[in-house]
């Protein structure tokens, strides 16, 4: 019998990180197509974790080869809540971080990168250009300060305890491996991986190679593929988030693998609408971002 996937997502969980490459405004697309009998749901590339922490399933894994990120979840999960608020008020206070003091941000980001306190990067990001997350080639947090725009504010924490709160309340496990050296073997056909990867044809920090953790290059993609493809043939369900257009540039790799294999393509749409499995009236240098399955969603 072909898995019959949920009608309708539940209200929406918003990850407290602006993770380059979210994919929270692309939920409601996404988790339709996702089968509803799941039982492990693995993350592989968790990021902001906007994916694993909506997804319905009877335990979650979020993996990701960025160490300093994993401990931060693993403190929100296993912190109570308040002793959380409290450390991020505190700091604020006692560095006195505004939306105009780069010394006192300047002054947190010399501590977090002597202690590596997690939850002070939550701090740091929040008050950090583009509330990015960025390491030189020696781990250090190296983000400049996000002057007159960036500050925690009230919808920022409340993002946070709505996270904390659904975080705590689900079975979860924290994983930190590279995609390649994660263990599948223990997987079934009830479990589900959910793959996120830098995409390959787009420029960002996070795939640029030069933050001291594995960057992201036409090598990791076929890697990638093949143990989607392995994945396939123990039966067990996968989706993959990619683009296979951007800006004039193709991603010959994804659709050559698409055109070997008998996996089903979803069109995601930027305003919303429903998506489409044909690439019928798309323009050239529009971005075609796609989900890739190995069932088909009815």
């Amino acid at each position: 019998m072909l898995p019959i996937c949920k009608a309708n997502p539940p209200e929406l969980v918003r990850s407290p990180m602006n993770y380059i490459g979210g994919k929270y405004a692309l939920l409601p697309q996404i988790l339709p197509l996702f089968p509803k009998d799941i039982n492990v749901f693995v993350d592989l590339f968790c990021g902001g974790c906007n994916v694993g922490i909506n997804a319905q399933a009877n335990k979650v894994i979020f993996n990701d080869n960025l160490k300093y990120l994993i401990d931060f979840y693993k403190l929100l999960y296993s912190l109570p809540k308040e002793d959380t608020l409290t450390h991020i008020r505190n700091r604020i206070s006692e560095f006195d971080l505004s939306l105009t003091n780069n010394d006192g941000y300047i002054s947190l980001r010399k501590l977090y990168n002597e202690k590596r306190n997690p939850l002070d990067l939550f701090v740091l990001v929040a008050y950090s250009f583009n509330h990015q997350i960025r390491f030189n080639t020696a781990h250090e947090f190296n983000n400049p300060f996000g002057k007159e725009r960036s500050s925690y504010n009230p919808r920022m924490e409340n993002n946070l305890i709505e996270f904390i709160d659904t975080l705590q309340s689900r079975d979860v496990l924290f994983s930190c491996f590279n995609f390649d050296d994660f263990d599948f073997s223990k997987l079934s056909i009830n479990d589900y991986v959910y793959c996120d990867p830098p995409y390959l044809i787009t420029t960002g920090s996070y795939n640029d190679g030069k933050r001291g953790f594995t960057g992201w290059n036409k090598t990791h993609e076929i890697r990638l593929l093949e143990i989607l493809d392995e994945l396939n043939s123990r039966g067990i369900r996968f989706s993959l988030s990619n683009v296979l257009r951007h800006k004039g540039n193709h991603n010959t790799i994804l659709s050559e693998w698409l055109d070997s294999n008998d996996y089903y393509v979803h069109h995601l749409s930027k305003d919303y609408s429903n998506s489409s499995y044909h690439l019928k009236n798309r323009g050239e240098t529009e971005t075609d971002e796609v989900l890739v399955t190995n069932y088909i969603c009815r």
